[in-house]
């Protein structure tokens, strides 16, 4: 059975099964997940745990062990198995659906697993856990979805906001969810419950987010110039070059011209931004920058791009930091430099 993450609670509160399955890419909210089977197993009076990582030349046998055996003094036990690769190898993959064919009742198995792509999701090993267990696939919190995220954080603590602090705080904490919960913790210490004022929050909170130049790419597509300020600029601060972010920007540059060119051979929209390879969120984005930008933007932007590529690398004056944020405007469509606001004109 698959459950949200979200909905784990109110499940273990009214039952415990024996087996669960926590897979994802985002750490803090799979760490709470297995954290709240963890508890709901003590609060079951399953006090003992076996613990077991599995690294490189990994014996299963002590897994199959634990699950066959009871604990000490004949209680219940809790077997914590992880698996950071995600990968158990030819005698785990064997190991683990021996061990999900015979699961002891008497036990809880959770298992924790890094983000299973679709081949290894069709697996057989992970076919046999997932066809008796408790499924958790914790995907990451998207912009879109971080205020209500924050707002759920709040309300635990008996506190809410209005929408305009909701997206300030998403603003600050982007990226890096497990310094948004300590900041939300922070208001809960600081601040007193019911509607926060804006102003308090904003004197009480750090900016802690965490950006790379893949959200910076979303959102000059999108046509987002204050998040690509934003982005660009927690990239910079963090001293990182401009190398990646030069990189990601001509990627998709050459992904605008090349759909351009075969909606002009007549294929539909849909069908190109599929063979340039975009898809999930960042498929909105590029259909707006494709229906913003004409071939000749992108023939003045891959020569601006060119020039700022020579500047990173100490070829010639100018700073490549400013140049690039210059561009990433541009392809936003706020331009910020006056020669690569001439293709608008």
């Amino acid at each position: 059975m698959n459950v949200r993450p979200e909905d784990l609670e109110a499940r273990l509160a009214r039952s415990l099964d024996p087996l669960y399955v926590v897979h994802g890419d985002e750490p803090l909210v799979a760490l709470e997940c297995a954290d709240a089977v963890r508890a709901a197993a003590r609060r079951q009076g399953i006090d003992e745990r076996v613990t077991f990582v599995v690294e490189q030349h990994f014996k299963w046998d002590a897994v199959l062990a634990a699950n066959a055996s009871m604990g000490l003094f004949g209680e219940r036990r809790l077997v914590d198995l992880r698996i950071p690769s995600g990968k158990p190898g030819v005698e785990g993959a064997k190991a683990l659906e021996a061990y999900v064919a015979r699961t002891n009742p008497d036990n809880v198995t959770l298992v924790t697993l890094p983000r299973m792509d679709r081949a290894t999701q069709a697996s057989s090993w992970f076919a046999a856990l997932a066809g008796r267990a408790t499924v958790v696939a914790v995907q990451p919190v998207e912009r879109e979805a971080l205020p209500r995220w924050i707002a759920a954080r709040l309300a635990r603590q008996n506190q809410k906001a209005a929408p305009e602090t909701l997206a300030f705080l998403a603003d600050l904490c982007e990226g890096n969810l497990l310094a948004a919960r300590q900041e939300i913790g922070k208001l809960a210490l600081l601040l007193p419950e019911g509607v926060l004022e804006h102003d308090a929050v904003e004197a009480a909170v750090a900016d802690v987010a965490r950006y790379d130049v893949f959200a910076a790419s979303e959102a000059w597509l999108a046509g987002d110039a204050a998040r690509v300020v934003r982005v660009l600029a927690v990239v910079r601060a963090e001293g990182d070059g401009p190398q990646l972010a030069v990189w990601a920007l001509g990627e998709d540059l050459h992904a605008i011209g090349a759909i351009h060119a075969m909606t002009r051979d007549g294929a539909p929209l849909a069908v190109a931004l599929r063979n340039a390879r975009v898809w999930g969120r960042r498929q909105q984005a590029m259909e707006r920058a494709v229906r913003r930008l004409r071939d000749e933007d992108v023939v003045r932007f891959l020569a601006a791009l060119a020039r700022i590529d020579a500047l990173s690398k100490g070829l010639g004056r100018g700073d490549a930091w400013d140049e690039l944020v210059a561009l990433a405007l541009a392809l936003a469509g706020s331009p910020a430099h006056p020669l690569l606001a001439e293709s608008r004109c």
